[in-house]
Protein backbone atom coordinates (compact mmCIF):
# COMPACT_ATOMS: atom_id res chain seq x y z
CA UNK A 1 0.00 0.00 0.00
CA UNK A 2 1.31 3.51 -1.26
CA UNK A 3 1.43 5.60 2.10
CA UNK A 4 -1.39 7.99 2.23
CA UNK A 5 -1.62 11.23 4.05
CA UNK A 6 -4.83 12.28 6.05
CA UNK A 7 -5.79 15.00 8.29
CA UNK A 8 -7.91 14.15 11.32
CA UNK A 9 -9.77 17.64 12.77
CA UNK A 10 -11.19 17.94 16.00
CA UNK A 11 -13.05 21.05 16.43
CA UNK A 12 -14.55 21.39 20.29
CA UNK A 13 -16.16 24.64 22.31
CA UNK A 14 -13.03 25.75 23.08
CA UNK A 15 -10.29 24.74 20.66
CA UNK A 16 -9.52 23.18 17.94
CA UNK A 17 -6.79 20.65 16.40
CA UNK A 18 -4.97 19.24 13.38
CA UNK A 19 -3.53 15.94 13.03
CA UNK A 20 -1.82 14.21 10.47
CA UNK A 21 -1.78 10.78 10.26
CA UNK A 22 -0.41 8.11 7.96
CA UNK A 23 -2.66 5.49 6.80
CA UNK A 24 -1.57 3.10 9.80
CA UNK A 25 -2.58 5.76 12.04
CA UNK A 26 0.72 7.23 12.90
CA UNK A 27 0.71 11.10 14.22
CA UNK A 28 3.35 13.02 11.88
CA UNK A 29 2.24 16.58 12.49
CA UNK A 30 -0.30 18.55 14.28
CA UNK A 31 -1.59 21.93 14.90
CA UNK A 32 -3.90 23.24 17.88
CA UNK A 33 -5.89 26.80 18.25
CA UNK A 34 -8.04 28.21 21.01
CA UNK A 35 -11.23 30.72 20.99
CA UNK A 36 -13.40 32.06 23.25
CA UNK A 37 -16.75 31.61 24.44
CA UNK A 38 -19.16 34.82 24.89
CA UNK A 39 -21.30 34.32 28.60
CA UNK A 40 -22.72 38.05 28.39
CA UNK A 41 -25.98 37.23 30.43
CA UNK A 42 -26.94 34.18 32.79
CA UNK A 43 -27.19 30.78 30.44
CA UNK A 44 -25.75 32.26 27.44
CA UNK A 45 -22.70 30.82 25.67
CA UNK A 46 -22.02 32.35 22.00
CA UNK A 47 -19.31 32.00 19.56
CA UNK A 48 -17.94 33.74 16.26
CA UNK A 49 -17.92 30.99 13.50
CA UNK A 50 -15.91 32.43 11.23
CA UNK A 51 -12.71 33.32 13.93
CA UNK A 52 -13.61 29.69 14.80
CA UNK A 53 -12.96 28.50 11.02
CA UNK A 54 -10.26 31.17 10.36
CA UNK A 55 -8.31 29.28 13.50
CA UNK A 56 -8.90 26.02 12.41
CA UNK A 57 -7.32 26.74 9.13
CA UNK A 58 -4.54 27.82 11.21
CA UNK A 59 -4.18 24.84 12.86
CA UNK A 60 -4.71 22.63 9.19
CA UNK A 61 -1.27 24.78 7.83
CA UNK A 62 0.49 24.65 11.44
CA UNK A 63 0.03 20.79 11.23
CA UNK A 64 0.98 20.25 7.49
CA UNK A 65 4.12 22.19 8.17
CA UNK A 66 5.01 19.73 11.05
CA UNK A 67 4.01 16.77 9.54
CA UNK A 68 6.25 17.93 6.26
CA UNK A 69 3.93 16.59 3.86
CA UNK A 70 2.71 18.20 0.54
CA UNK A 71 -0.45 16.23 -0.50
CA UNK A 72 -3.36 14.58 1.90
CA UNK A 73 -5.66 11.89 0.38
CA UNK A 74 -8.58 12.81 2.60
CA UNK A 75 -9.66 14.99 5.97
CA UNK A 76 -12.59 14.59 8.05
CA UNK A 77 -13.81 16.43 11.03
CA UNK A 78 -14.93 15.37 14.71
CA UNK A 79 -16.91 18.17 15.67
CA UNK A 80 -18.85 19.58 18.85
CA UNK A 81 -22.33 18.81 19.11
CA UNK A 82 -25.84 21.02 19.38
CA UNK A 83 -24.14 24.00 18.57
CA UNK A 84 -26.69 26.37 16.23
CA UNK A 85 -25.73 28.63 13.41
CA UNK A 86 -28.37 30.33 11.74
CA UNK A 87 -27.50 31.67 8.16
CA UNK A 88 -28.67 33.02 4.72
CA UNK A 89 -28.74 31.48 1.39
CA UNK A 90 -24.96 32.30 0.52
CA UNK A 91 -24.17 30.69 4.17
CA UNK A 92 -23.10 34.13 5.74
CA UNK A 93 -23.80 33.89 9.02
CA UNK A 94 -26.62 36.06 10.64
CA UNK A 95 -25.93 35.90 14.56
CA UNK A 96 -23.10 34.22 16.89
CA UNK A 97 -23.04 30.72 17.63
CA UNK A 98 -25.64 29.85 20.30
CA UNK A 99 -23.34 26.96 21.62
CA UNK A 100 -24.69 23.45 23.20
CA UNK A 101 -23.99 24.88 26.95
CA UNK A 102 -26.49 27.70 26.31
CA UNK A 103 -29.21 26.91 28.49
CA UNK A 104 -31.19 30.10 27.33
CA UNK A 105 -33.80 27.49 25.62
CA UNK A 106 -35.49 26.24 28.86
CA UNK A 107 -38.27 27.89 28.46
CA UNK A 108 -38.81 26.38 25.06
CA UNK A 109 -38.73 23.00 26.48
CA UNK A 110 -40.72 24.21 29.49
CA UNK A 111 -43.71 24.90 26.64
CA UNK A 112 -42.79 21.60 24.88
CA UNK A 113 -43.62 19.60 28.44
CA UNK A 114 -46.90 21.67 29.01
CA UNK A 115 -48.19 20.91 25.12
CA UNK A 116 -46.64 17.03 24.31
CA UNK A 117 -45.53 14.05 25.92
CA UNK A 118 -41.93 14.12 27.12
CA UNK A 119 -41.45 10.19 27.19
CA UNK A 120 -42.93 9.75 23.56
CA UNK A 121 -40.00 12.49 22.26
CA UNK A 122 -37.84 10.22 23.86
CA UNK A 123 -39.03 7.16 22.09
CA UNK A 124 -38.83 8.85 19.23
CA UNK A 125 -35.82 10.55 18.91
CA UNK A 126 -33.60 8.83 21.72
CA UNK A 127 -33.16 12.27 22.94
CA UNK A 128 -34.19 13.90 26.69
CA UNK A 129 -35.92 17.03 26.55
CA UNK A 130 -33.35 19.22 27.16
CA UNK A 131 -32.27 22.74 26.17
CA UNK A 132 -28.76 21.80 25.08
CA UNK A 133 -30.15 19.94 22.17
CA UNK A 134 -30.30 21.53 18.33
CA UNK A 135 -33.69 21.35 18.26
CA UNK A 136 -34.13 23.66 21.48
CA UNK A 137 -32.06 26.59 20.25
CA UNK A 138 -33.65 26.28 16.92
CA UNK A 139 -37.23 26.84 19.30
CA UNK A 140 -35.15 29.02 21.42
CA UNK A 141 -34.44 31.44 17.78
CA UNK A 142 -37.97 31.44 16.46
CA UNK A 143 -39.44 32.66 19.46
CA UNK A 144 -36.44 35.03 20.97
CA UNK A 145 -34.84 36.08 17.71
CA UNK A 146 -37.82 36.75 15.11
CA UNK A 147 -36.24 39.03 12.59
CA UNK A 148 -33.04 36.71 12.67
CA UNK A 149 -35.76 33.56 12.02
CA UNK A 150 -37.19 35.37 8.87
CA UNK A 151 -33.91 35.90 7.62
CA UNK A 152 -32.74 32.50 7.88
CA UNK A 153 -32.27 29.99 4.76
CA UNK A 154 -31.05 27.14 7.53
CA UNK A 155 -30.15 26.75 10.66
CA UNK A 156 -26.93 24.66 10.78
CA UNK A 157 -24.17 23.37 12.95
CA UNK A 158 -20.55 23.49 13.10
CA UNK A 159 -20.31 20.03 10.77
CA UNK A 160 -22.07 22.36 8.05
CA UNK A 161 -20.71 25.69 8.38
CA UNK A 162 -16.94 23.98 8.57
CA UNK A 163 -17.33 21.51 5.37
CA UNK A 164 -19.16 24.47 3.44
CA UNK A 165 -15.71 27.04 3.90
CA UNK A 166 -13.92 24.03 3.51
CA UNK A 167 -15.50 23.32 -0.38
CA UNK A 168 -17.61 20.71 0.46
CA UNK A 169 -21.72 20.02 0.33
CA UNK A 170 -22.74 21.65 3.86
CA UNK A 171 -24.46 18.17 5.05
CA UNK A 172 -25.43 16.84 8.06
CA UNK A 173 -24.65 13.19 9.28
CA UNK A 174 -26.35 11.11 11.36
CA UNK A 175 -24.68 10.64 14.44
CA UNK A 176 -25.09 14.37 14.43
CA UNK A 177 -28.83 14.60 13.31
CA UNK A 178 -29.69 11.45 15.88
CA UNK A 179 -28.20 13.84 18.96
CA UNK A 180 -30.81 16.84 17.65
CA UNK A 181 -34.08 15.81 19.13
CA UNK A 182 -35.74 15.94 15.77
CA UNK A 183 -35.11 12.65 14.50
CA UNK A 184 -36.70 9.78 14.19
CA UNK A 185 -34.41 6.29 14.80
CA UNK A 186 -36.74 4.20 13.51
CA UNK A 187 -37.50 5.60 10.30
CA UNK A 188 -33.79 6.93 9.55
CA UNK A 189 -34.86 10.08 9.23
CA UNK A 190 -35.95 13.44 10.31
CA UNK A 191 -39.46 13.34 12.26
CA UNK A 192 -42.32 15.15 9.95
CA UNK A 193 -44.44 14.44 13.43
CA UNK A 194 -41.64 16.21 16.01
CA UNK A 195 -40.94 18.81 13.99
CA UNK A 196 -44.64 20.40 13.60
CA UNK A 197 -45.03 19.65 17.46
CA UNK A 198 -41.80 22.17 17.86
CA UNK A 199 -43.06 24.61 14.94
CA UNK A 200 -39.77 23.83 12.83
CA UNK A 201 -40.36 23.24 9.07
CA UNK A 202 -37.91 20.51 7.27
CA UNK A 203 -36.87 23.24 5.24
CA UNK A 204 -34.80 24.50 7.77
CA UNK A 205 -32.68 21.78 8.07
CA UNK A 206 -29.79 20.15 6.01
CA UNK A 207 -29.96 17.27 3.99
CA UNK A 208 -28.03 14.18 6.04
CA UNK A 209 -25.33 11.54 5.02
CA UNK A 210 -23.41 8.85 6.81
CA UNK A 211 -20.30 9.36 8.28
CA UNK A 212 -17.40 8.33 6.35
CA UNK A 213 -19.40 9.63 3.19
CA UNK A 214 -17.78 11.90 0.93
CA UNK A 215 -19.24 15.48 0.07
CA UNK A 216 -16.25 17.33 -2.11
CA UNK A 217 -13.09 18.11 -2.32
CA UNK A 218 -11.21 20.86 -0.36
CA UNK A 219 -11.03 24.10 -2.35
CA UNK A 220 -7.78 24.74 -4.36
CA UNK A 221 -7.91 28.04 -1.94
CA UNK A 222 -7.51 26.67 0.45
CA UNK A 223 -5.28 23.45 -0.52
CA UNK A 224 -2.76 26.62 -1.03
CA UNK A 225 -3.36 28.27 2.16
CA UNK A 226 -2.09 25.39 4.13
CA UNK A 227 0.47 24.11 1.88
CA UNK A 228 -0.60 21.25 0.06
CA UNK A 229 -0.28 20.83 -3.70
CA UNK A 230 -3.89 18.38 -4.69
CA UNK A 231 -7.31 18.75 -3.37
CA UNK A 232 -8.11 16.08 -0.78
CA UNK A 233 -11.35 14.44 -0.46
CA UNK A 234 -13.77 16.08 2.06
CA UNK A 235 -14.91 13.05 3.87
CA UNK A 236 -18.85 13.70 6.39
CA UNK A 237 -17.29 13.56 9.74
CA UNK A 238 -19.51 12.68 13.37
CA UNK A 239 -20.33 14.18 16.55
CA UNK A 240 -16.99 14.55 18.89
CA UNK A 241 -18.03 11.49 21.09
CA UNK A 242 -18.61 8.75 18.68
CA UNK A 243 -15.42 9.91 16.92
CA UNK A 244 -13.29 9.57 20.05
CA UNK A 245 -14.94 6.53 20.60
CA UNK A 246 -13.06 5.46 17.30
CA UNK A 247 -10.15 6.59 17.44
CA UNK A 248 -10.01 4.24 20.83
CA UNK A 249 -12.19 1.30 19.22
CA UNK A 250 -14.62 1.35 20.80
CA UNK A 251 -16.86 0.03 17.80
CA UNK A 252 -18.82 -2.67 19.76
CA UNK A 253 -19.99 -3.30 23.33
CA UNK A 254 -17.38 -4.83 24.43
CA UNK A 255 -15.45 -1.81 25.47
CA UNK A 256 -16.42 1.55 26.78
CA UNK A 257 -14.50 4.73 26.50
CA UNK A 258 -13.23 7.03 29.35
CA UNK A 259 -12.65 10.60 28.11
CA UNK A 260 -11.43 12.74 30.61
CA UNK A 261 -11.00 16.38 29.96
CA UNK A 262 -12.17 19.14 31.95
CA UNK A 263 -15.38 17.27 32.43
CA UNK A 264 -15.53 13.50 32.12
CA UNK A 265 -17.30 11.20 29.72
CA UNK A 266 -17.99 7.78 29.53
CA UNK A 267 -19.13 6.61 25.84
CA UNK A 268 -20.36 3.08 24.90
CA UNK A 269 -21.73 1.93 21.94
CA UNK A 270 -25.21 -0.91 21.55
CA UNK A 271 -26.37 -3.14 18.45
CA UNK A 272 -30.34 -2.25 18.89
CA UNK A 273 -31.89 1.26 20.40
CA UNK A 274 -32.63 0.97 23.82
CA UNK A 275 -35.16 3.50 24.78
CA UNK A 276 -35.99 2.38 28.01
CA UNK A 277 -37.54 4.62 31.09
CA UNK A 278 -34.88 3.77 32.89
CA UNK A 279 -32.25 5.26 30.11
CA UNK A 280 -34.90 8.45 29.70
CA UNK A 281 -34.69 8.66 33.82
CA UNK A 282 -30.76 8.69 33.91
CA UNK A 283 -30.73 11.25 31.19
CA UNK A 284 -28.43 8.70 28.35
CA UNK A 285 -29.20 9.70 25.25
CA UNK A 286 -29.44 6.90 22.58
CA UNK A 287 -28.39 7.95 19.05
CA UNK A 288 -26.15 6.34 16.13
CA UNK A 289 -23.01 5.35 16.55
CA UNK A 290 -20.39 6.30 12.90
CA UNK A 291 -20.22 2.65 12.36
CA UNK A 292 -23.36 1.39 10.63
CA UNK A 293 -25.92 -0.90 12.72
CA UNK A 294 -24.75 0.66 15.98
CA UNK A 295 -26.01 2.98 18.49
CA UNK A 296 -24.03 5.08 21.03
CA UNK A 297 -24.93 6.96 24.32
CA UNK A 298 -22.42 8.33 26.78
CA UNK A 299 -22.58 9.44 30.78
CA UNK A 300 -21.20 13.28 30.83
CA UNK A 301 -20.18 13.73 34.48
CA UNK A 302 -19.79 17.93 34.76
CA UNK A 303 -16.33 18.17 36.46
CA UNK A 304 -13.14 16.03 35.89
CA UNK A 305 -10.15 17.55 35.68
CA UNK A 306 -11.15 21.17 36.35
CA UNK A 307 -11.50 19.78 40.46
CA UNK A 308 -7.98 18.64 39.78
CA UNK A 309 -6.88 22.38 38.96
CA UNK A 310 -9.21 23.98 41.66
CA UNK A 311 -7.67 22.07 44.22
CA UNK A 312 -4.08 23.27 42.31
CA UNK A 313 -5.49 26.77 42.77
CA UNK A 314 -7.03 26.75 46.26
CA UNK A 315 -4.13 24.39 47.58
CA UNK A 316 -1.49 23.79 45.60
CA UNK A 317 0.76 26.78 45.90
CA UNK A 318 3.68 24.84 47.80
CA UNK A 319 3.61 21.69 45.20
CA UNK A 320 3.36 24.25 42.11
CA UNK A 321 6.35 25.87 43.54
CA UNK A 322 8.52 22.79 44.28
CA UNK A 323 7.20 20.92 40.82
CA UNK A 324 8.30 24.45 39.59
CA UNK A 325 11.92 23.80 40.98
CA UNK A 326 12.04 20.32 40.20
CA UNK A 327 10.75 21.22 36.41
CA UNK A 328 7.79 18.66 37.10
CA UNK A 329 4.54 19.07 35.68
CA UNK A 330 2.28 20.32 39.37
CA UNK A 331 0.07 17.07 38.81
CA UNK A 332 2.40 14.46 38.41
CA UNK A 333 4.20 15.61 41.53
CA UNK A 334 0.98 16.46 43.60
CA UNK A 335 -0.32 13.47 42.97
CA UNK A 336 2.80 11.76 44.02
CA UNK A 337 1.99 13.08 48.07
CA UNK A 338 -1.36 11.14 47.75
CA UNK A 339 -1.80 8.01 50.03
CA UNK A 340 -2.18 4.73 48.41
CA UNK A 341 -5.92 3.17 48.39
CA UNK A 342 -9.05 5.08 49.50
CA UNK A 343 -8.44 7.96 51.02
CA UNK A 344 -10.22 8.71 54.49
CA UNK A 345 -11.80 11.50 53.33
CA UNK A 346 -15.32 12.04 50.68
CA UNK A 347 -15.62 13.95 48.30
CA UNK A 348 -18.81 15.12 46.63
CA UNK A 349 -17.70 16.31 43.33
CA UNK A 350 -20.96 18.37 42.40
CA UNK A 351 -19.13 21.28 42.56
CA UNK A 352 -20.75 22.76 38.92
CA UNK A 353 -23.78 20.50 39.59
CA UNK A 354 -24.33 16.53 39.54
CA UNK A 355 -23.90 14.85 35.97
CA UNK A 356 -25.85 11.90 35.02
CA UNK A 357 -27.41 9.82 35.98
CA UNK A 358 -28.96 12.52 39.04
CA UNK A 359 -28.42 15.48 36.58
CA UNK A 360 -29.54 17.98 39.63
CA UNK A 361 -28.40 21.29 39.14
CA UNK A 362 -28.93 22.72 42.62
CA UNK A 363 -26.46 20.38 44.23
CA UNK A 364 -22.85 21.48 45.48
CA UNK A 365 -19.55 19.76 45.94
CA UNK A 366 -18.70 18.92 49.92
CA UNK A 367 -16.16 17.77 51.48
CA UNK A 368 -16.72 14.88 54.56
CA UNK A 369 -15.01 13.47 57.18
CA UNK A 370 -12.16 15.96 57.80
CA UNK A 371 -10.52 15.78 60.89
CA UNK A 372 -7.47 17.39 62.80
CA UNK A 373 -4.97 14.46 61.19
CA UNK A 374 -6.16 15.66 57.77
CA UNK A 375 -4.09 16.68 54.88
CA UNK A 376 -4.56 18.64 51.50
CA UNK A 377 -3.15 15.60 49.92
CA UNK A 378 -6.11 13.30 51.42
CA UNK A 379 -8.30 16.26 49.89
CA UNK A 380 -6.85 15.98 46.73
CA UNK A 381 -6.88 11.74 46.78
CA UNK A 382 -10.31 12.02 48.10
CA UNK A 383 -10.98 14.58 44.88
CA UNK A 384 -9.76 11.67 42.58
CA UNK A 385 -11.45 8.85 44.51
CA UNK A 386 -14.84 10.68 44.19
CA UNK A 387 -14.42 10.88 40.14
CA UNK A 388 -13.75 7.48 40.10
CA UNK A 389 -16.74 6.63 42.46
CA UNK A 390 -19.37 8.23 39.86
CA UNK A 391 -17.60 6.73 37.27
CA UNK A 392 -18.92 3.63 38.53
CA UNK A 393 -22.13 5.36 39.54
CA UNK A 394 -22.76 5.34 35.93
CA UNK A 395 -21.50 1.79 34.86
CA UNK A 396 -24.02 0.69 37.50
CA UNK A 397 -26.44 2.87 36.24
CA UNK A 398 -25.69 1.90 32.70
CA UNK A 399 -25.68 -2.05 33.28
CA UNK A 400 -29.68 -1.70 35.07
CA UNK A 401 -30.14 -0.41 31.67
CA UNK A 402 -29.20 -3.38 29.65
CA UNK A 403 -25.67 -2.04 28.60
CA UNK A 404 -22.82 -4.23 30.30
CA UNK A 405 -19.42 -2.52 30.15
CA UNK A 406 -16.59 -5.44 30.07
CA UNK A 407 -13.27 -2.61 29.88
CA UNK A 408 -12.76 0.74 29.85
CA UNK A 409 -10.42 2.42 27.48
CA UNK A 410 -8.88 5.97 28.01
CA UNK A 411 -8.24 8.97 26.81
CA UNK A 412 -7.81 12.69 27.29
CA UNK A 413 -5.58 14.37 29.86
CA UNK A 414 -6.79 11.37 33.12
CA UNK A 415 -5.24 9.18 30.37
CA UNK A 416 -1.53 10.75 31.30
CA UNK A 417 -2.04 10.10 35.08
CA UNK A 418 -0.61 6.51 36.71
CA UNK A 419 -2.51 6.99 39.94
CA UNK A 420 -5.92 8.40 38.32
CA UNK A 421 -5.89 5.13 35.84
CA UNK A 422 -5.32 2.38 38.80
CA UNK A 423 -7.63 4.12 41.06
CA UNK A 424 -10.30 3.81 38.21
CA UNK A 425 -9.47 0.04 37.74
CA UNK A 426 -9.50 0.08 41.65
CA UNK A 427 -13.10 0.90 42.27
CA UNK A 428 -14.46 0.12 38.74
CA UNK A 429 -13.02 -3.34 39.37
CA UNK A 430 -12.45 -3.67 35.58
CA UNK A 431 -9.21 -3.47 32.91
CA UNK A 432 -8.02 0.56 32.04
CA UNK A 433 -6.54 0.50 29.28
CA UNK A 434 -4.68 3.55 27.28
CA UNK A 435 -4.09 3.94 23.99
CA UNK A 436 -0.61 4.74 21.83
CA UNK A 437 -2.35 7.72 20.49
CA UNK A 438 -3.53 10.23 22.93
CA UNK A 439 -5.78 12.53 20.27
CA UNK A 440 -8.63 10.14 19.64
CA UNK A 441 -11.15 12.87 18.52
CA UNK A 442 -8.59 13.35 15.35
CA UNK A 443 -7.74 9.48 15.01
CA UNK A 444 -11.72 8.98 14.50
CA UNK A 445 -11.60 11.38 12.25
CA UNK A 446 -8.92 10.22 10.23
CA UNK A 447 -10.55 6.53 10.54
CA UNK A 448 -13.36 8.06 8.71
CA UNK A 449 -11.25 10.26 6.41
CA UNK A 450 -9.43 6.49 5.62
CA UNK A 451 -12.59 4.84 4.89
CA UNK A 452 -14.05 7.37 2.61
CA UNK A 453 -10.83 8.03 0.48
CA UNK A 454 -10.68 3.70 -0.02
CA UNK A 455 -8.22 2.67 1.79
CA UNK A 456 -10.23 0.21 4.09
CA UNK A 457 -13.43 -0.48 2.99
CA UNK A 458 -14.87 -0.08 6.20
CA UNK A 459 -14.54 1.87 9.52
CA UNK A 460 -14.12 -1.60 11.33
CA UNK A 461 -10.93 -2.61 9.29
CA UNK A 462 -9.98 1.20 9.23
CA UNK A 463 -9.91 0.71 13.40
CA UNK A 464 -8.15 -2.63 12.93
CA UNK A 465 -5.01 -1.08 11.13
CA UNK A 466 -5.28 2.51 12.44
CA UNK A 467 -5.77 2.29 16.82
CA UNK A 468 -3.19 0.56 18.76
CA UNK A 469 -3.26 0.37 22.77
CA UNK A 470 -0.97 1.51 25.21
CA UNK A 471 -0.73 0.01 29.02
CA UNK A 472 -3.32 -1.45 30.93
CA UNK A 473 -4.19 -1.21 34.79
CA UNK A 474 -5.74 -4.32 36.06
CA UNK A 475 -7.84 -3.75 39.37
CA UNK A 476 -6.00 -4.77 42.49
CA UNK A 477 -8.14 -7.22 45.07
CA UNK A 478 -7.19 -6.02 48.25
CA UNK A 479 -7.56 -2.42 47.37
CA UNK A 480 -10.59 -3.30 45.36
CA UNK A 481 -12.38 -4.30 48.54
CA UNK A 482 -11.29 -1.51 50.46
CA UNK A 483 -12.86 1.04 47.35
CA UNK A 484 -15.78 -0.96 47.69
CA UNK A 485 -16.77 -0.53 51.23
CA UNK A 486 -16.21 3.69 50.71
CA UNK A 487 -18.09 3.71 47.74
CA UNK A 488 -21.18 2.63 49.61
CA UNK A 489 -20.36 5.24 51.99
CA UNK A 490 -20.39 7.43 49.24
CA UNK A 491 -23.34 6.78 47.44
CA UNK A 492 -25.19 7.74 50.89
CA UNK A 493 -23.63 11.42 50.35
CA UNK A 494 -25.98 12.77 47.95
CA UNK A 495 -29.34 11.51 49.74
CA UNK A 496 -28.10 12.90 52.83
CA UNK A 497 -26.61 16.67 51.85
CA UNK A 498 -29.51 17.40 49.04
CA UNK A 499 -31.85 18.75 51.36
CA UNK A 500 -28.50 21.01 52.64
CA UNK A 501 -28.01 22.33 48.75
CA UNK A 502 -31.43 22.82 47.78
CA UNK A 503 -31.79 25.18 50.81
CA UNK A 504 -28.50 27.29 49.56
Amino acid sequence: MDRAYLLGLDVGTTGCKTVVFDQEGRELGRGYREYPVFCKEPFQAEQNPDAVFSLLAESMQEAVKNAGIQNAAAVSLSVQGDAVIPVDKSYEVLHPAVLGMDYRPEKQCEKYREDFDERQLYEVTGQPLHPINMMAKIMWFLDERPKISEKAWRFITYEEFIFQRLGGEPVLDLTMASRSMGYSLEEGKWSGQILENMGISESLLSPLVKSGDVIGKLSSQLADRIGLNNRPLLVAGCHDQPAGALGAGVIDNRMALDSTGTAEVLSVTFPEPILSQSMCDSFYSCYVHAVPGQYFSFAHMQTGGILQQWYRDQFGYRELEEAGHLNMDFYTYAQSKCPDGPSPILVLPYFNGSGTPLCDMESKGAIVGLTLSSTRHDILKGILDSLCYELKFNIETMEKSGIPIQGLRATGGGARSPLWLQTKADVTGLTVGTLECKEAGCLGSAVLAAVGAGIYDTIEQAVKQMVRPGISYRPREEQSGRYQEQYQVYKSLYGCLKPVFHKM
